[in-house]
């Protein structure tokens, strides 16, 4: 059975947008315009490419706030069945594990489950997105120097839900018929940090053989 936008966008849901555009904005008008990209059936790689006379941090922090609403929803739909008892690593496949640090309440990287990973990372993402000094929203305030640096970081540990999600959980996907706004929302993700080098080539090895199959 398909899944249903009302499943996905379940707002009971633990997991759900945190992060909204203000109307009138022209971070707002940007992201309008994103939208209205992909719904209009234009290929992907064109879609995440930057408008002509367009800043090219604003339509960065577009995404970047973007792929976590969408990153963190497709999560939670699938978040019961990644359990500290199926997941007490956050993993992808025997190869890869990632650690959590975060310089706060995790000065060095810890081992923790998958779950405990998830959470950890939304709040942290969520912390960074509503900091006017990372994420300015106001008329006339600069990024900050280091936003690209800050984005890579944020885009590199979403990447890592993907990683997850896929290796762990893709018979859950399967069996909730969500596979195609998954890939579709993967693809966005991956020719996006491609378009602008946002990620280390090294970080998408874990899901290489699978992006050569879905982004031609």
């Amino acid at each position: 059975m398909a899944l249903c936008l009302s499943q996905v966008f379940n707002k009971d849901k633990t997991f759900r947008p945190r992060k909204k555009f203000e109307p009138g904005t022209q971070r707002f008008e940007l992201y309008k315009k994103a939208q209205a990209s992909l719904k209009s059936g234009l290929d992907l790689k064109t879609v995440v490419q930057l408008p002509p006379g367009e800043n090219i941090n604003d339509w960065i922090a577009v995404h970047v706030v973007d792929f976590f609403n969408r990153i963190n929803l497709i999560y939670g739909t699938m978040s019961e069945f990644c359990t500290q008892k199926s997941c007490p690593i956050m993993s992808g496949g025997l190869k890869y594990e990632y650690r959590w640090q975060d310089d706060h309440k995790y000065k060095r990287p810890t081992k923790l489950s998958a779950p405990q990973y998830m959470c950890m990372l939304m709040e942290w993402i969520e912390m960074l997105i509503n900091n006017e000094d990372i994420f300015p929203t106001r008329i006339g305030v600069p990024f900050p120097k280091n936003f690209q640096q800050v984005c890579t970081k944020i885009l590199t540990r979403l990447f890592r839900v993907f990683v997850h999600v896929y290796i762990h959980h893709f018979d859950s996907i399967i069996s909730m018929g969500a596979e195609a706004h998954v890939n579709t929302c993967y693809k966005h993700f991956y020719y996006f940090i491609r378009e602008f080098s946002l990620i280390d080539h090294r970080e998408l090895e874990p899901l290489k053989e699978m992006t050569e199959r879905i982004c031609h």
